[in-house]
């Protein structure tokens, strides 16, 4: 019998949460507020950064000044205020799986370059006891695509990051995940994601269950995304 993983290590934009059209439609508001112009070509180049690094590019693209921890503030709290008025959007498959991995006791970290204040948003959207550690942007001293993120929750579960499976959306958390020494799984959604050998990439989540992340922790490659065959070693 396969083991299952000491944890598996959620992003949240992207992967557990579509919450993408919310912060570009932050963004817009925002940069447009400074007199400015921002399109979705523009935002999808933020997809996975961290919050300062994406304030920066905007900055530097539309040429509104201040802090870029100022800008954060703006955007964060435009995105926070679509959460609560609208809800956290799932994506498919994504409470099954949590619901899934909490009755087989396998704990859960949220790893997320967006702020304490929006990540808490989500938790509480989320079933009670679904996370047992939370990890985000504001926590960390380098952002993805560096793994702190990734090694700080593996560490606050006290589990080895090597025994986890991270899931993923984009590139650049990908990298992160895999830089930690996580089995990784991407579901990409805004953006692609190329195909790597170690990395196994999903369409949904929809039907990803328990024993599919211990046969991916146990060294198999899923690759859906893939033009030919769907998994491999």
């Amino acid at each position: 019998m396969r083991q299952l993983p000491d944890a598996v290590l959620w992003d949240m934009d992207g992967t557990l949460v579509d919450t993408e059209p919310y912060w570009m439609a932050a963004e817009t508001a925002v940069v447009s507020r400074h007199g400015g112009t921002w399109t979705q070509e523009q935002g999808l180049q933020l997809v996975g950064n961290d919050l300062i690094t994406s304030a920066r590019i905007i900055q530097e693209q539309t040429g509104i000044g201040g802090a870029p921890e100022d800008l954060v503030e703006e955007i964060l709290a435009g995105v926070v205020a679509r959460v609560r008025e609208n809800g956290a959007p799932w994506r498919p498959g994504a409470l099954e799986l949590l619901g899934e991995l909490r009755s087989a006791g396998v704990p859960c970290a949220l790893v997320t370059m967006s702020y304490e204040s929006f990540a808490g948003a989500v938790v509480e959207a989320a079933p009670a006891g679904t996370f047992q550690a939370v990890v985000t942007g504001d926590q960390v001293r380098h952002g993805k695509p560096h793994p702190e993120a990734y090694l700080t929750a593996a560490e606050r579960l006290g589990v080895d990051v090597t025994r986890c499976v991270a899931i993923e959306d984009s590139t650049v958390g990908v990298t992160a995940a895999l830089a930690s020494g996580a089995r990784t799984i991407a579901v990409p959604l805004m953006v692609e994601v190329a195909a790597q050998d170690t990395l196994s990439r999903l369409r949904s989540l929809e039907g990803a269950d328990v024993d599919l992340l211990a046969r991916i922790l146990d060294g198999e490659r899923v690759d859906e995304l893939a033009t030919a065959g769907r998994s491999g070693r």
